[in-house]
C-alpha cells in the first residue's frame, strides 16, 4: 500500500518532472511537428548544448545564462542543419524522410563521439545557487532546480504560443508542411520559413540542454535516454501543438512518477514507451493534434 503522503508527494514531483521532460521536447514539437522533418538527433542537441552550458560555466557564468547565450549559435546551427537537409534530401523526392532519418541519426552519432573525444566520458555538472537546495513545504523537500525547470517550461510555451500566433512567420511556420504553395501566393518562401523554423527549434533545444545539465549531471550518451521520452511528449501532445506539449509532458511526468513510487525505479523508464504506443494504437494525432 502507497501511503496518502507518498502518493501526494509522487503526484507533485511527477508535475514539476513533466514540466521538465516538456521544456526538452519543444523544440522537436516544432521541428517534428510543425515542420514533418525527422529529426532523430533531436535528443543529441540536447547534450550538446548541455555541454556548451557545462563550458561556459566553468567560466563561472551561471546555467541560465550559459543557455541564454548560446541561443544565437544554435539557431544559426539549426538553420545550416536543415539547409544540408533540404538540398540533399527532401528537395530530391518523396522519400526524404527514410534518408533524413538516416541523417539525423549520422548527426546524432557524430555529436556523441565528438563529446566523448573532447570531454570524455565521464558525468559533467554544473554549480549554481538553485542547485543542490530544496524548498521546504511541510514535510516535503521541492529542488529548487525542478522549480527552475517548472517557470522556464511554462515561458517557453507562453513564447513561442504568442510568436506563431502573433508574428506574420507564425502562421506560416504552422502551414508550411501542409500547404506550402499556399505560402508561395502570399510571398513566403517555403523553404526559408522551414529554414527559420528549425533554427527557432534548435535554439528552444538549447534552453531545454541547459535545464538538462541543470536537472542531473550529463554525459555524452545521455540522448538515448531522453530520445524515447521527447518523442513520446510530441506524439501524446498531438503533433505541432506547443500547450499539448506542456501537457503531454506533465501527464508523463505523473505517470512515471506513479510508477516509480508504486512499482519501483526499474518500470519508471518503460512508461514513456508503454505511453507511446498506447497513443499510436488509440489515438494517433494524439491529445491535441491537427
Amino acid at each position: 500500500m502507497v501511503s496518502i503522503d507518498l502518493l501526494i508527494e509522487g503526484l507533485v514531483f511527477g508535475v514539476l518532472v513533466g514540466c521538465f521532460y516538456a521544456a526538452v521536447s519543444i523544440g522537436l514539437s516544432i521541428a517534428f511537428g510543425l515542420l514533418d522533418v525527422p529529426h532523430i538527433a533531436h535528443a543529441s542537441f540536447l547534450v550538446l548544448a548541455a555541454y556548451m552550458t557545462f563550458l561556459l560555466g566553468s567560466f563561472g557564468i551561471d546555467p541560465l545564462l550559459a543557455g541564454a547565450l548560446i541561443l544565437i549559435p544554435f539557431f544559426f546551427l539549426g538553420a545550416a542543419v536543415y539547409r544540408f537537409y533540404y538540398e540533399a534530401f527532401e528537395k530530391r523526392g518523396t522519400d526524404a524522410g527514410v534518408r533524413g532519418i538516416a541523417f539525423f541519426f549520422g548527426i546524432a552519432f557524430i555529436v556523441q563521439v565528438v563529446l566523448s573525444l573532447v570531454f570524455g566520458l565521464d558525468q559533467q555538472s554544473v554549480s549554481a545557487p538553485y542547485i543542490g537546495s530544496s524548498l521546504a513545504l511541510g514535510e516535503m523537500r521541492i529542488p529548487w532546480r525542478l522549480i527552475v525547470a517548472l517557470v522556464v517550461a511554462v515561458g517557453l510555451v507562453l513564447s513561442l504560443n504568442l510568436y506563431l500566433s502573433r508574428t506574420f512567420r507564425g502562421p506560416a511556420i504552422r502551414a508550411v508542411a501542409q500547404d506550402p504553395w499556399a505560402l508561395k501566393v502570399i510571398g513566403a518562401n517555403p523553404v526559408l520559413t522551414k529554414q527559420w523554423a528549425f533554427g527557432l527549434a534548435t535554439a528552444a533545444t538549447a534552453v531545454g540542454g541547459a535545464l538538462l545539465i541543470i536537472v542531473s549531471p550529463v554525459e555524452p550518451s545521455l540522448d538515448r535516454v531522453y530520445i524515447g521520452r521527447t518523442f513520446c511528449v510530441v506524439v501524446l501532445a498531438g503533433l505541432g501543438s506547443m500547450n499539448g506539449t506542456l501537457i503531454a509532458g506533465i501527464l508523463l511526468g505523473v505517470m512515471e512518477s506513479l510508477v516509480l513510487t508504486a512499482l519501483g525505479a526499474s518500470w519508471a523508464p518503460a512508461v514513456a514507451f508503454g505511453l507511446l504506443l498506447l497513443v499510436l494504437g488509440l489515438r494517433p494525432q494524439g491529445l491535441f493534434g491537427r
